[in-house]
């Protein structure tokens, strides 16, 4: 699976397909995947150390019958800081601003890991924003029942002494090349990479190479990755937030996810009985890379069911 030096320099820097920017005080890049200019609007948000490509085994489909776009949040993929901050916080009043002023509102917002935390913060805070959330294994926290994976314990407790998680990063980075280390992110969030299309799994090697020589780029992944943990510290203001979200949800999970526990997502549909909970069985933290298809079908199921209210809300009066 590993592109050889000349296919990394040769296509690193070719943006995707609908490649576009729009400027947030700073550049921001977005994937406009197209789909019916009257179908609802779907904002793809990926997770901490993801880009736009992260769904990109799932969004062509989905704009079959929706308006699909998809954002790199500040730090990651193609939208570098430039002296913005890749915190929790500020990429959640990024989301409000780009939906705000750059595609119109309300929106269905799509969010995996940190993508869906930030989905479900945005839609506490800024209701009139959304009308649906489809969360995707989404970083919520991991109560008493759940058995987190010894591996990502130790990563994550990292990012709570930020000097330590940044020498580590540094060392990692001038042992193993930029492939290797996206492969040893797919192996941790898959039970098996070679679900994952070929050429997608190709296009997250090229996104590897290009930040490679990205500056701070460490830095920034150790902010966002701290500024996640802290806010997932906060069980009780959490599990509240999502009781007060009036807004049709549809929460899907792998059941050997490694990063969250299906315990967690267990527990949180415990306590949203109105929402829609689906499990995909013996797939891991990315449903939609490892398993497109299902992902897709249970997306645009819900969308005809309970999230019918929510397609007829995310038609927003302009688009990009």
């Amino acid at each position: 699976m590993a592109a050889t030096a000349h296919d990394a320099h040769s296509s690193s820097h070719q943006p995707p397909p609908g490649s576009r920017w729009v400027d947030l005080d700073g550049p921001v890049h977005y994937v406009d995947y197209g789909g019916p200019e009257d179908g609802p609007l779907l904002l793809l948000v990926h997770g901490l150390g993801g880009s736009v490509l992260n769904w990109a085994a799932t969004a062509p489909a989905l704009a079959e019958t929706c308006r699909v776009l998809a954002i790199d949040l500040v730090g990651f993929g193609r939208t570098q800081t430039l002296g913005r901050s890749p915190r929790i916080a500020d990429n959640l009043a990024l989301l409000a601003r780009f939906i705000d002023e750059a595609i119109g509102h309300p929106v269905i917002v799509v969010g995996n890991s940190m993508g869906g935390l930030l989905a479900l913060l945005l839609a506490d805070l800024r209701p009139d924003l959304v009308s649906g959330l489809v969360l995707v294994d989404p970083a919520v926290p991991v109560g008493p029942m759940a058995r987190p994976d010894p591996l990502v314990t130790l990563m994550f407790g990292a990012y709570a002494v930020p000097a330590v998680a940044r020498v580590f990063m540094s060392r990692r980075r001038s042992l193993v090349s930029a492939e290797a280390q996206a492969m040893a992110v797919l192996r941790l969030c898959c039970v098996d990479t070679r679900r994952v299309p070929e050429d997608v799994v190709q296009q997250h090697l090229l996104l590897a190479r290009e930040r490679q020589d990205l500056p701070d780029v460490d830095a920034e992944l150790v902010v966002a990755g701290r500024s996640l943990v802290l806010v997932l510290a906060r069980r009780r203001w959490l599990y509240a937030l999502m009781g007060r979200i009036s807004a049709p949800v549809l929460l899907l999970h792998g059941s050997r996810d490694r990063l969250v526990p299906i315990a967690a997502a267990r527990t949180v549909a415990r306590r949203n009985p109105t929402w829609r909970f689906e499990v995909a069985k013996d797939v891991g933290h990315v449903p939609q890379l490892e398993v497109p298809r299902w992902t897709r079908d249970r997306i645009s199921e819900w969308l005809r069911s309970e999230g019918a209210i929510a397609v007829l809300g995310a038609r927003p009066e302009r688009t990009p």
